[in-house]
């Protein structure tokens, strides 16, 4: 007996070409969170969203890749959502509250992410770099915006990128090691891991030390830190 939902089920009830549209991307972002992109087929995202193969192809003629595209486009705009925090309270404690919102997201979207950051499979192009390129400038403009660093330097900018990279390159270890340790040690080491690399930046660069220090420093997990680039005390 086919399992295809009747014309009169919520699947098929008439919708606007915008909202039916984001329903397939909704059903493609589900799948891609948990397979590779080479797993998943346009027939499984019509399966996923209880309509018609053709109905998919209508919306996305450019089937597997061009539905990739459209989820990844949404979750890199979810992910950039993480890192939008208001500029309250010591900036260890800001960066921790961003960074449980991605490593949350990051849990959730296992193997899509991990597909998406290694650059494998055959839904990898320029196109879906870029859309990756797009939160990692988010995340690192949202660090300055912290600071209150408009123009950053070469050493300041190497540094946020760098922080960025270690928790990409955190994250899939995680994974791949099971999600240990618990994702709260995670968060507070890879807050730790930020402060120690902007407090050393800071003893080279003046920049970064005024930067920390108007933002009240950034020991790990509000400890003080020396303003002139120390490490935590």
């Amino acid at each position: 007996m086919s399992t295809r939902p009747a014309p009169t089920d919520p699947a098929y009830r008439r919708l606007s070409a915008d909202a039916r549209r984001e329903q397939l991307i909704r059903a493609a972002q589900g799948l891609f969170a948990h397979h590779a992109p080479e797993q998943v087929s346009p027939e499984a995202v019509a399966r996923a969203a209880g309509v018609s193969r053709p109905l998919v192809y209508r919306y996305f003629p450019g089937g597997r890749q061009q539905l990739y595209e459209a989820a990844l486009l949404g979750a890199a705009e979810e992910l950039e959502r993480c890192f939008t925090e208001p500029r309250r309270g010591p900036l260890p404690e800001r960066l921790g509250r961003a960074l449980d919102r991605y490593l949350a997201f990051v849990e959730d979207h296992a193997e899509g992410f991990t597909a998406l950051l290694r650059g494998g499979g055959v839904a990898a192009t320029s196109r879906t770099g870029a859309i990756v390129d797009r939160v990692r400038r988010a995340a690192a403009d949202q660090i300055m915006a912290h600071m209150a660093v408009e123009r950053p330097g070469p050493l300041l900018l190497m540094a946020v990128r760098t922080c960025i990279s270690a928790v990409e390159t955190a994250s899939l270890t995680w994974l791949d090691e099971g999600r240990r340790p618990e994702r709260p040690e995670l968060r507070d080491w890879l807050v730790d891991h930020c402060a120690a690399v902007l407090a050393t930046t800071a003893r080279h660069d003046p920049q970064t030390a005024a930067a920390l220090a108007a933002a009240g420093g950034t020991g790990a997990r509000g400890r003080g830190t020396d303003p002139h680039g120390g490490v935590p005390r």
